[in-house]
C-alpha cells in the first residue's frame, strides 16, 4: 500500500518554505510520496492578488519536477465548489483503491479542525501529520495532538509567507532567494503580481 501525504494549499506562489517542510516530512516519516494540491479559487475569498488556478499549478509542476517523491495534484479543479477536505479524500479514496493518504496540516489549523466537514470521520479514517507554526502569544498544545491519527513533526518552521512574497514582487524588490528557481524565472518574466 503505497501512503501519499497531501499537503493542500493555493501555493500563490509556491516557495522553499513549502519545499523544504514536504523533504522533510518525505525524509522523517512513512510516505512514499507527498502531492502538493492546489486548491482552486474559493468563491468566497478576494480573488484579486490570487493567480488562476493554471498559473499555481503550473508552478508547482516547475518547483517539484526535480523532487522524483514530489507531484502537483490538480484534482480539486474538477470537485464541486468550495472543495472540502473530506470530499478530495474521499473522491482520491475511491480512485486510487491501494493508496493510503494522509493529510498535511499546519498547527495553525488544528484547533478549527472540529469546524471541518465531517471532521470526526477525517480524524478517524486519516492519519493527520501537523508542522509546526509560530503564534501570536502564548503557545499552548492542542488537545487534538492527543488523538491516535494525529501526529506533530518536528519540522523546521519557515518564517515565509506568500503574501509577503507578493508584496515584495508589487514593491519590485528581489525574492529569488525565496523561490525554487524554475518558479522565480516564471514569474520575472510575467506581470504576475505586480
Amino acid at each position: 500500500m503505497k501512503k501519499i501525504g497531501l499537503f493542500f494549499g493555493s501555493f500563490n506562489p509556491i516557495h522553499i518554505g513549502h519545499l523544504i517542510l514536504a523533504n522533510y516530512i518525505l525524509e522523517n516519516s512513512d510516505m512514499d510520496e507527498l502531492w502538493f494540491v492546489v486548491s482552486p479559487q474559493n468563491p468566497f475569498k478576494d480573488k484579486k492578488s490570487l493567480l488562476t488556478d493554471h498559473n499555481r499549478l503550473d508552478m508547482v509542476q516547475l518547483a517539484v519536477k526535480n523532487y522524483p517523491k514530489m507531484r502537483a495534484s490538480n484534482v480539486e479543479f474538477s470537485l464541486p465548489k468550495p472543495s472540502y477536505t473530506i470530499d478530495t479524500l474521499t473522491y482520491l479514496k475511491e480512485k486510487y483503491p491501494n493508496y493510503s493518504f494522509a493529510l498535511i496540516m499546519g498547527e495553525d489549523n488544528l484547533d478549527s479542525l472540529p469546524k471541518w466537514k465531517n471532521a470526526e470521520k477525517l480524524m478517524s479514517d486519516y492519519q493527520i501529520i501537523v508542522y509546526p507554526r509560530t503564534f501570536e502569544g502564548e503557545k499552548k498544545d492542542s488537545e487534538y495532538l492527543q488523538h491516535e491519527n494525529i501526529s506533530m513533526v518536528n519540522a523546521p518552521i519557515i518564517e515565509l509567507s506568500a503574501t509577503e512574497i507578493r508584496n515584495m514582487i508589487k514593491e519590485g524588490k528581489n525574492v529569488r532567494p525565496m523561490l525554487p528557481p524554475e518558479v522565480f524565472e516564471y514569474l520575472d518574466g510575467s506581470s504576475f503580481y505586480k
